[in-house]
């Protein structure tokens, strides 16, 4: 099931903010009420630029009603190595946004040491001082210094002032933020982030392996699922297990819609398809559209890429060490050493998403045999796959 395409991500944006407001029409039925947008999407899509459009379709003069976590909030956090002593380093924080209305009344840094000490064994202190800009004014600055314990000849010492990883800087990050949308969903009186009526975050998980992406994604659906939380909430990814855990949580609420996000190259037009109904992961959702192209016809050379990424990842979950393993061995390829050369060779050249290029009529045959083979070997749900219409089908 798929919305009807959009022509910007404005509009888009809008579309999302009506599902929340007015929940999901049903037959003969009130609307379904929505708390929970789920977006998964690739990297290009655009989900950072709609995060921003969500945000301002929500502005009206000097006020707001969406919190963010996305690139935009990474960047009110910014590093001062000190480049002239290399002693003192510092996470330097952006205090004119709204963003950090709360630090000096709430006691941040408490808030956040407890969640912080879930995913990290660094600790961190958040400090004022005055400094000199570049006119030579002298103004305060926030910053945080972070600091860790170490062995040091048989004893237990603290390393002040240290500069930690990127990993590290982006968990830290995140639990600032997750600190304020706690605050934001406590909405107690006098509450500085009484403002937010919605919360946005698009892929909060960079940097972090699978075991902390689970961790993240689990304790991030725990917090919104409160019975108490009042704030609507759109979360956008591109990390599968991500997407896959916060599924699972947030929709045992009965509240929550997931969508595959999608961008068509050659119109710009950009869709929504439900998934709810489909085992979402991103093998599958990668072959679904090979498979739609394939029985479309309307194959590019960038097909190619995809298809040997699948068949990489396919490989390594057997046991085999190159992806040639997953290649069907029959009469006119033996070995199945034709179809792997030309997977390489087409795989493996400069073609552009942005600037697709249509597939000679040749390596369409190839391309549709190896991956309807591939299929065949590797069973998967045929009601994900239903047959094609043959006779609507192009070479």
């Amino acid at each position: 099931m798929s919305t009807s395409p959009f022509t910007s991500l404005d509009n888009l944006a809008v579309h999302l903010r009506d599902t929340l407001k007015k929940g999901l029409p049903q037959n003969n039925k009130p609307n379904k009420e929505i708390n929970y947008v789920l977006l998964y999407a690739y990297n290009g899509t655009g989900k950072t630029r709609l995060s921003m459009a969500f945000k301002e379709a929500g502005k009206n003069g000097d006020e707001r009603d969406t919190l963010y976590f996305n690139a935009f909030t990474e960047d009110l956090f910014t590093w001062d190595n000190d480049l002239e002593n290399d002693l003192s380093r510092e996470l330097r924080l952006n205090t004119q946004s709204r963003f950090f209305n709360g630090i000096d009344d709430l006691e941040m840094d408490t808030r956040i040491r407890r969640l912080l000490s879930r995913y990290a064994d660094f600790d961190f202190k958040i400090l004022k001082k005055k400094v000199l800009n570049q006119q030579g004014l002298e103004h305060e600055i926030t910053y945080v210094s972070f600091a860790r314990e170490t062995m040091i000849d048989g004893q237990v010492q603290a390393i002040e002032n240290i500069k930690v990883s990127r990993g590290e800087e982006n968990i830290f990050i995140w639990c600032f933020f997750l600190v304020i949308a706690q605050l934001a969903i406590d909405n107690e009186e006098g509450s500085p982030y009484a403002w937010v009526k919605y919360l946005y975050v698009d892929d909060p998980i960079s940097s972090l392996d699978d075991n902390n992406a689970i961790a993240v994604a689990s304790h991030l659906a725990q917090l919104l699922s409160n019975r108490d939380n009042k704030i609507k909430v759109v979360i956008s990814s591109h990390h599968t297990l991500f997407f896959n855990v916060i599924w699972n949580e947030l929709g045992q609420t009965k509240k929550a819609q997931p969508y595959f996000l999608s961008k068509e190259e050659v119109t710009g037009l950009y869709t929504l398809r439900y998934t709810g109904a489909t085992p979402f992961f991103h093998h599958v959702a990668l072959l679904k559209q090979l498979r739609e192209a394939a029985d479309s016809g309307d194959l590019y050379t960038y097909h190619f890429n995809m298809l040997r990424g699948i068949l990489e990842k396919a490989a390594s979950f057997h046991g085999f060490k190159n992806f040639s393993a997953c290649i069907k061995q029959g009469h006119d390829d033996p070995e199945g050493i034709l179809h792997a050369r030309m997977i390489n060779v087409l795989s493996h050249g400069d073609y552009s998403l942005f600037e697709p290029m249509q597939m000679l009529d040749e390596n369409k045959k190839y391309f549709k045999t190896i991956l309807s083979d591939f299929m065949a070997n590797y069973r998967f749900n045929p009601d994900l796959f239903p047959e094609p219409d043959l006779s609507a089908s192009q070479p």
